[in-house]
C-alpha cells in the first residue's frame, strides 16, 4: 500500500511546535540563576539517602560553609525544636523583647548554658541582654532559625559566584549600625562577627566575615572605627578577623590615599 506523504503545512506545523517547546523549555530552565542557602541545603538533604547513623549533635569544625550543615540538622530536627519552651530575651537599654525557642538558642554554647538554668531569673524562662544592640540581635536569631541573615549570601549560578541578596534599592543602609558605646557607625558584619564569637557561633562568624568581604563603597573612617571595635571585642589570637582588615584596608587603599584618613591616624598615633 502506499503510504500518505505528509503535506507542507503539516510538516511546518510539526517543526514549529517542537522548536516552540525548546524554547519554553529552556526559558524556564535558565530563568533560575541565584540560589540561597535553604536551596543548598534542600539538594544536600536529597542526596544524603543512607545516612550510617543519625547524629542529633549540630554540625561545628568545619572549614567548609557549615550553614549547609547546619540547615539540614535543622530541618531533621525541626519537629523538637518548634515544640520546646519558649525563651523570652531583654535586649538593650530599652529592654526590647524577643522570643525564641529554647532548642533553637542552645544551637550556642553560651545560651545553652543559660538554658539549663544557670542564669534564668527564677520561675520565668527569661534572659536580659542589657549590652546588647535589638539590630545585631535580631540578625542572630535570624540566623539561628533560617542559617543566614539579612542580606541573604546568594549564589549566582550563571555567574558562579556568591553574592549579597539586592532588596531593590541603592543606598547601603544595612551595611552598618550606629553603636551607642563608640558614638560612631559600625560595619553590622563586623559587630554581628564579636557577637558570634562571644555566642560561640562559629558558623556565623564565617558567614558574617564573607559577607563583609563582598562589601563595597565602605567609608575610611567606617573601616578604621570597625577595626578597632574587632579588635577591642576580640581575642589577639584571633589572625583571620585582623587578617581580614588588613586586606581590607589594602584594598581601599587607593581611597584612603585620597581622603588623608590613614595618614591622620598615623599621625595621631594609637593602636587599632
Amino acid at each position: 500500500m502506499f503510504t500518505r506523504r505528509p503535506s507542507r503545512n503539516e510538516s511546518f506545523s510539526k517543526h514549529h511546535n517542537t522548536s516552540f517547546d525548546k524554547h519554553r523549555a529552556g526559558k524556564a530552565t535558565s530563568s533560575k540563576q541565584k540560589r540561597s542557602f535553604r536551596d543548598h541545603a534542600a539538594t544536600v538533604k536529597k542526596l544524603d539517602v543512607n545516612p550510617k547513623k543519625p547524629d542529633h549533635s549540630p554540625p561545628v569544625g568545619r572549614r567548609v560553609f557549615n550553614s549547609l550543615a547546619l540547615l539540614k540538622w535543622k530541618a531533621d530536627n525541626a519537629s523538637s525544636t518548634l515544640t520546646s519552651p519558649i525563651v523570652t530575651i531583654c535586649v538593650g537599654p530599652e529592654q526590647r523583647l524577643f522570643a525564641a525557642h529554647e532548642d533553637v538558642l542552645s544551637h550556642s554554647p553560651f545560651f545553652a548554658a543559660i538554658c539549663r538554668g544557670q542564669f534564668l531569673e527564677s520561675g520565668s524562662k527569661r534572659v536580659n541582654l542589657p549590652e546588647e544592640l535589638p539590630e545585631i540581635f535580631s540578625s542572630v536569631l535570624e540566623y539561628l532559625y533560617k542559617g543566614d541573615y539579612y542580606p541573604r549570601l546568594m549564589h549566582n549560578k550563571r555567574r558562579n559566584t556568591w553574592e549579597l541578596e539586592e532588596d531593590g534599592s541603592k543606598n547601603n543602609v544595612e551595611s552598618t549600625v550606629y553603636s551607642h558605646s563608640s558614638g560612631q557607625q559600625l560595619l553590622k558584619d563586623t559587630m554581628l562577627y564579636c557577637t558570634a564569637d562571644r555566642y560561640g557561633l562559629e558558623d556565623l562568624k564565617r558567614l558574617s566575615l564573607r559577607k563583609q568581604g563582598l562589601q563595597s563603597g565602605i567609608q575610611c573612617s567606617t573601616i578604621l572605627a570597625s577595626a578597632r571595635y574587632a579588635y577591642a571585642n576580640t581575642s589577639d589570637s584571633d589572625s583571620k578577623l585582623r587578617a581580614h582588615y588588613l586586606a581590607l584596608i589594602i584594598r581601599s587603599r587607593s581611597t584612603f590615599k585620597r581622603s588623608g584618613t590613614m595618614q591622620m591616624e598615623m599621625e595621631q598615633g594609637g593602636t587599632m
